[in-house]
């Protein structure tokens, strides 16, 4: 199936799934209408019969995360026709999870429901899905539907080519998509692609153009355009390990686009306010508390030097930026870094101490408990940084980086806190460890692993853990 088309049927579900949980809801609580329940929201306590109208702003609150919720147990993701147990159990997953957040929000919110309502709500919540998913997969599998929704194709490519992919569209989309007839692009003539066309009354032509000539492939994608038949072209010129292609169009030009970083989408916007909304916050408590103060008087009296520490850094695809940081060392410190680069604990460009000598004793406690790095909060703020991210690297050691594949750490912005600063970030010794975390956090980013890793950043801080 075409991934819009996927797209398409996967946004029907789920908003069949939405109401379906809703009526759940609603059924639960007529069955229990007999009980009467208490609610207290925002102070206020009162005391209600059989009616759903004070809880009706809960669908409000639980309901938009249904699809989501559905969608991480892999609900999506699968088969429509494929294996019962597995649509089962990702679907009992789901529920508990909808029902365990639910009963959640009620319990914080202090609001008193009638009992058994909650255990009412997931069973007949998974009971209508369920019985949604059965009559789905009869639809599907009956002539009638098979007829309206396969999708008739021909292949054309070189014999190999269309084997390969006849196969794959044999095991995983069988039951949408028909493979009709095959055109060989080496040897079959266009008027015979035309005969095809009309005796097999396709809907698209699939074509695999490895090491074909490209007056071949611009004479099929211009029949299909004749004839008003959708033409498919398998992109796999290149060979890529890591990067996902996907198409695009700029000033009227197709483009494809082979991408290894995170693309721009609902999730990074969310990221950005995210970013902005916490450093703001942080930076305007801090103050009034006020910890910067303070952290700023401290550093001024125990040693001589400014209070900040700035330098280049590397930033988003290396562009540099000033970083700040309060100033953990003795004011030469940059100045007499050369003399210990013999001492260098960390392999490759980058250079670690432990017992760094000019690590001022205020410096050496503010760094155990990370309070040095609060300065980039303004980092934050201006856009430089973000919340989660690697760190940033001097331009210099950037500089000497050694492997090219290295500078893909460089491809999203750079962090107060990344995955190996919680995954015992100076039990690290080799730079190649650090730069294989940081690209497995670009390669399996989202927004529910930025909080996951800030969730865990809190009680390594507090903690010291591994901090120098």
């Amino acid at each position: 199936m075409l991934q819009r088309d996927h797209r398409f049927r996967t946004q029907v579900q789920q908003a069949a799934d939405v109401c379906l949980f809703a009526i759940a809801f609603g059924i639960s609580f007529l069955l229990r209408g007999n009980e009467r329940f208490s609610h207290t929201f925002l102070g206020m306590e009162a005391v209600s019969g059989d009616t759903l109208y004070h809880v009706m702003w809960l669908y409000l609150a639980i309901f938009p995360f249904v699809p989501s919720i559905l969608a991480s147990q892999g609900f999506y993701s699968r088969s429509l026709t494929g294996s019962r147990p597995v649509m089962m159990w990702s679907l009992m997953r789901g529920c508990l999870i909808v029902t365990i957040g639910l009963v959640l929000l009620i319990y914080l919110l202090k609001i008193v429901v009638p009992r058994g309502v909650m255990t009412l709500f997931g069973l007949i919540s998974f009971g209508l899905v369920y019985t949604k998913e059965e009559t789905l997969r009869w639809v599907l599998n009956s002539r009638l539907a098979r007829s309206q929704y396969q999708r008739r194709i021909l292949l054309a490519g070189m014999p190999s080519e269309m084997k390969r992919l006849r196969q794959l569209l044999e095991t995983r989309a069988s039951e949408s998509i028909q493979v009709a007839a095959e055109f060989n692009l080496e040897s079959d003539s266009p008027a015979h692609l035309i005969e095809m066309l009309h005796e097999y009354s396709v809907s698209g032509v699939l074509v695999s153009a490895r090491k074909i000539q490209l007056d071949r492939l611009e004479n099929v994608i211009q029949l299909c355009e004749i004839e008003g038949v959708e033409a498919w072209l398998v992109a796999d010129f290149f060979t890529t390990q890591i990067a996902r292609a996907s198409f695009d169009e700029m000033l009227g030009q197709p483009l494809l686009i082979f991408r290894s970083a995170p693309e721009n989408s609902w999730q990074i916007l969310v990221k950005g306010l995210m970013d902005w909304i916490v450093a703001a916050t942080l930076l305007l408590v801090l103050t009034i508390i006020p910890v910067l103060p303070v952290l700023a008087v401290a550093i001024k009296i125990t040693s001589p030097g400014p209070v900040l520490f700035r330098q280049q850094r590397s930033g988003r695809n290396g562009a540099p930026f000033t970083i700040l940081k309060f100033r953990t060392m003795s004011s030469n410190a940059e100045q007499s870094k050369h003399e210990l680069a013999a001492m260098n604990e960390m392999t490759g460009p980058v250079f670690k101490l432990t017992n760094d000598p000019r690590i001022t004793p205020l410096g050496k406690w503010l760094r155990k408990y990370s309070l040095d790095e609060l300065p980039q909060l303004w980092n934050v703020l201006r856009g430089d940084m973000s919340l989660v991210g690697p760190r940033p690297l001097p331009v210099d050691e950037v500089r000497r980086f050694n492997d090219l594949a290295h500078r893909r750490r460089l491809s999203v912005k750079p962090g107060l806190t990344c995955l190996w600063q919680v995954s015992g970030r100076n039990q690290i010794k080799d730079f190649k460890d650090w730069v294989r975390m940081d690209l497995e956090y670009i390669d399996n980013w989202s927004i529910w692993l930025d909080l996951l890793i800030l969730l865990r950043t809190l009680p390594a801080v507090l903690g010291a853990t591994g901090a120098r």
